[in-house]
């Protein structure tokens, strides 16, 4: 054996030598996660297919459910549920008030640049013909005509899912500001409700609903284009939701009357990260993860407009890949920054 071979046989020795003490060791390794997404489908389910992805690039074995909010809140306080990033807050504060000993949220929120929006919308044209540019104005029964889809003489007000927080806010309000007389809210599943709000703008007639953005409605439907927000009087929430930021948000496109600030029916709203706190303190990589990710507010819509074509798993699935694929250096960054607070 020539010198050459014998060098060549001693360096591969080497390599086989090293390798499994240069081999990284991801802080997820022989653990597993129980990830929860809500019941309602949205863009939040891109967010959620990242960051099961993320999740198993750290090395964890990840177990994605789809439940209610209010049924993952007590699972996880109970232990048999571990992380969820579909806590829609300020709107969920109440039920998560009831497990926060158990439970931490985590992070500002997923999307940047302040939040989302939560408001009722009318089409723009029947907004600028009548002159409507707040939603108390609904009390004039003429003006609530506008919007009668059934042929009771009440407006009838698209709203959220029965059991949903947003509903619950909805009802609230127009108790509040005396709209009962001529404004019936309807709740029923929200997809099939706005297919119909759709079907009738596509006809000319009215439409009136409540709405948030970033959301599929406002890709359909867009405000200043084809519809305006309608602020609310003043401030009013059910007891247990809190608007920390207060009504009014500034910059709102599409606002009746081109209102700036305009009052909005919750103000800001934010997806959060919301986790069984035994389990952030076993797996600091993941709460690391779960304060650091966000997406700018352009990317939600642009996910939403894209689901809107097909909001299959598969789909999903597809963005958020083609998402990771074009972030990779920011989602190194993410995993880095993971990693270290697993070692530290």
């Amino acid at each position: 054996m020539n010198f050459v071979t014998k060098r060549c046989l001693v360096s591969a020795a080497l390599i086989a030598f090293a390798g499994p003490v240069l081999a990284e060791e991801l802080p997820g390794e022989g653990k597993s996660v129980r990830f929860a997404r809500n019941d309602s489908l949205g863009a939040q389910y891109v967010q959620d297919e990242i960051l099961v992805t993320l999740m198993k690039e750290l090395g964890y074995e990840v177990d994605l459910r789809t439940i209610g909010v209010a049924a993952f809140l007590q699972a996880a306080a109970q232990g048999d549920m571990d992380i969820t990033g579909d806590m829609n807050m300020p709107q969920r504060a109440l039920q998560f008030e009831k497990v926060e000993d158990e439970l931490s949220l985590l992070g500002d929120g997923t999307i940047g640049g302040g939040g989302g929006i939560n408001g009722y919308v009318i089409d723009k044209r029947t907004a600028e013909e009548y002159g409507i540019t707040e939603v108390s104005q609904l009390k004039d029964p003429e003006l609530a005509k506008l919007f009668d889809s059934d042929g009771d003489g009440k407006a009838n007000l698209a709203n959220c899912n029965p059991g949903w927080s947003c509903g619950d806010v909805v009802d609230y309000q127009l108790e509040e500001y005396g709209l009962l007389d001529t404004v019936e809210s309807i709740r029923a599943t929200y997809e099939p409700l706005l297919a119909e709000v759709f079907a009738r703008y596509r006809q000319e007639q009215p439409i009136l609903y409540y709405t948030w953005s970033p959301s599929f409605v406002t890709e359909e439907l867009k405000p200043g284009e084809d519809v305006v927000w309608l602020p609310i009087p003043y401030g009013a929430l059910p007891e247990g939701v809190t608007s920390s930021g207060g009504h009014e948000v500034s910059g709102v496109v599409g606002c009746a009357g081109d209102q700036d600030p305009c009052r909005m029916a919750t103000g800001s709203w934010n997806w959060k990260l919301a986790a069984n706190k035994e389990f952030l303190e076993e797996n600091p990589a993941i709460e690391s993860l779960a304060e650091t990710v966000q997406w700018p507010l352009a990317t939600w819509s642009s996910w939403e407009g894209q689901m809107m074509e097909d909001n299959s798993d598969k789909a999903i699935e597809e963005i958020a890949q083609k998402w990771i694929s074009e972030n990779r250096d920011v989602v190194d960054e993410w995993l880095a920054q993971a990693k270290t607070a697993a070692k530290s």
